[in-house]
């Protein structure tokens, strides 16, 4: 009967280790599935949100419990307002490269002059080539097992980020700003050819127009602008988003190591 007592008594200790070390993770991952692409979006219910946070609790606990969580005590509010912080650092990155597709869009349709095109009919207002990209890169991202990538992303985090240790605010604030202007980059990267082909066409039409001024060069020339457009939109299109999905692929393998 001891020997009983006693192996009951390490089997409870263990499970409420184990239990905080869920705690500590549920609360991290929270704030990454929050700010997720696809999983995080407006559009996705709470209650499915929250099934996903308990999937990769289910997923990340086991595997830090036995590595950077090991014998953890009882954590107070600080220790879990880290984890907050860790969560939303790891969760906007990420949540970064849909502000790529967002503003590439931006650029492409003010480019383009589709930029009124179904206003309104998204929850943000944005352009209809955004609702397009944002919806076609998410798609492609899932299908390349982002759940399976932003499960290691979690894992690994505990060793960039460990647990009850505040992130250095002034190593934050360059990484954010370095993947601001990498993000940037890669937005008018992607509006590039976009954006040269209009002004070429426009300084085409220009010249049409100091030749012929009779020619009311603005009804010829912006439903020929809005076709080229849509045909280069639909040549584009993949190529960009593949170079989109490798960028976003790229960050997610090395979410700290933020191109100049």
């Amino acid at each position: 009967m001891t020997d009983l007592m006693a192996e009951m008594a390490a089997l409870l200790d263990l499970s409420q280790s184990f239990f905080w070390v869920a705690v500590l993770v549920f609360v991290r991952v929270g704030a990454v599935v929050s700010l997720l692409p696809a999983l995080g979006e407006q559009a996705v219910p709470q209650r499915v949100k929250l099934s996903f946070v308990l999937a990769f609790t289910a997923v990340v606990a086991p595997v830090v419990a036995e590595g950077p969580l090991a014998g953890i005590a009882e954590p107070g509010f600080a220790a879990l307002g880290v984890e907050v912080v860790a969560g939303l650092i790891l969760g906007i990155g990420l949540r970064m490269f849909v502000l790529v597709l967002q503003t590439a869009a931006s650029i492409i349709a003010q480019a383009t002059t589709l930029s009124q095109l179904f206003a309104g009919a998204a929850p943000e207002p944005q352009p209809a080539i955004g609702n397009l990209f944002i919806v076609a890169g998410l798609a492609l991202a899932v299908n390349a097992g982002l759940h399976v990538r932003a499960a290691e992303l979690m894992i690994l985090s505990y060793d960039i980020l460990p647990q009850g240790t505040l992130p250095d605010p002034a190593d934050v604030a360059d990484w954010g700003l370095s993947l601001v202007a990498a993000t940037f980059s890669l937005s008018f990267s992607l509006a590039a050819p976009f954006v040269i082909a209009s002004m070429i066409y426009n300084l085409a039409l220009g010249a049409i127009n100091r030749a012929m001024p009779q020619l009311m060069v603005s009804f010829v020339g912006a439903p020929a602008l809005t076709l080229g457009a849509l045909a280069m939109l639909m040549i584009a299109t993949p190529m960009l988003l593949a170079v989109w999905l490798q960028a976003f692929g790229a960050h997610l393998a090395a979410p700290f190591m933020v191109p100049p």
